[in-house]
């Protein structure tokens, strides 16, 4: 873990700094590059996503976790006493990632879903071995991105030392007040909860390197396109009360180099700005080339389908191998992707692993 600092008992005035550090306009090539060691493979594992498909088939990038390939679970109205097992899946998102460089191989925990076991109970029917998780990253503070911690924690079987990534914002309460609607009281992830669990809290509002400079997380996102204004009608609460807080100055995303291939970049929700995040990867960096991007692009419903459009645009410009819209994507821009760049879109499941490699 590089690059690590607490900044919760520093005394800072942190309201100050997230207000100095409103999302502004970044032109540009990077002017110094942030050195992401190239990989020689990545694995992207979904643990959590909005769908599951047991009988999708296997790509050649992608494998899946069919029903014939999961443990039998009892089951008493079957002859023999067993049935195919399944996976779960719900509005949340959490992914397993893997490099390998050489012989060497660091796996990390990207966000955790939505309900306390869900996450964990798809790790246990994918035999992911969780004593190899070397860290974890939150994504941003969204309840359906931080709800697994609870199964993560129990898998784990012992307390003390997981290093865990989060933006310093991730605590912030929030809520969603459309006009004419009720106030939707979001829930708030509770930092000592976490710790009394045994992860150990690492706030950065700047890049981070992790595993050997392997996976760069890439803190707040510079916002430079026109279209992704953010979220409306989600606020925070301040000092001064309710806030509007459509930006979510949180959402962070991880960023991974394929030796010679280009980018893997992996979303939460893509609250930034897919687009955003892509261009802002490519500037931390100096690549000039975006591999892969995966994750939630957050393009459902009436508020966002408008900026589909140029989104397709955009991804159809920056031109990924691989493009895998997930979990609050939509099925309208997901559809709409997959028409405009028919090669690289695969859809994603709950289960499946994302083979990327040099």
């Amino acid at each position: 873990m590089c690059d690590g600092h607490d900044h919760a008992h520093d005394g800072h005035d942190h309201a100050a700094e997230a207000a100095a550090a409103r999302p502004r306009p970044a032109e540009g090539p990077a002017t110094d590059p942030i050195r992401l060691e190239p990989v020689d493979e990545v694995v992207i594992t979904t643990l959590m996503d909005n769908t599951y498909d047991g009988i999708l088939p296997d790509g050649p990038r992608v494998r899946r976790a069919g029903a014939g390939r999961l443990p039998r679970v009892e089951h008493p109205h079957f002859h023999g006493g067993q049935t195919f097992g399944g996976m779960v899946a719900e509005h949340g998102f959490s992914a397993l990632v893997t490099v390998r460089r050489g012989e060497r191989t660091h796996t990390l925990l990207f966000d955790t879903g939505v309900s306390p076991e869900g996450m964990a109970g798809n790790a246990k029917r994918l035999g992911v071995d969780i004593g190899s998780v070397e860290a974890v990253v939150l994504s941003h503070g969204h309840f359906d991105h931080a709800g697994g911690f609870t199964g993560l924690a129990r898998l784990r079987r012992r307390h003390g030392g997981l290093p865990l990534t989060v933006h310093p914002l991730v605590w912030t309460q929030r809520r969603v007040a459309v006009p004419g609607a009720p106030e939707v009281l979001l829930p708030t992830v509770s930092r000592a909860a976490l710790e009394a669990e045994g992860f150990a809290v690492i706030e950065r509002r700047e890049p981070s390197l992790l595993l050997d400079g392997c996976v760069l997380v890439t803190g707040e996102v510079d916002r430079t396109t026109e279209f992704e204004q953010g979220f409306p009608f989600h606020e925070a609460l301040r000092h001064n009360g309710w806030e509007p807080d459509p930006w979510i100055r949180d959402d962070q995303a991880l960023v991974v180099h394929v030796r010679g291939r280009g980018l893997v970049v992996i979303t939460g929700c893509g609250h930034a700005g897919a687009v955003n995040i892509a261009r802002h990867a490519l500037r931390l960096t100096g690549a000039d080339q975006l591999h892969a991007l995966l994750g939630g692009f957050h393009l459902s419903g009436p508020a966002f389908e408008p900026i589909i459009a140029p989104t397709v645009e955009a991804f159809s410009q920056l031109a990924p191998e691989l493009l895998v819209p997930a979990h609050c994507t939509g099925w309208k821009a997901q559809h709409r992707l997959a028409a405009a760049l028919p090669d690289a879109f695969v859809a994603n499941a709950v289960g499946s692993s994302f083979v990327l490699a040099a």
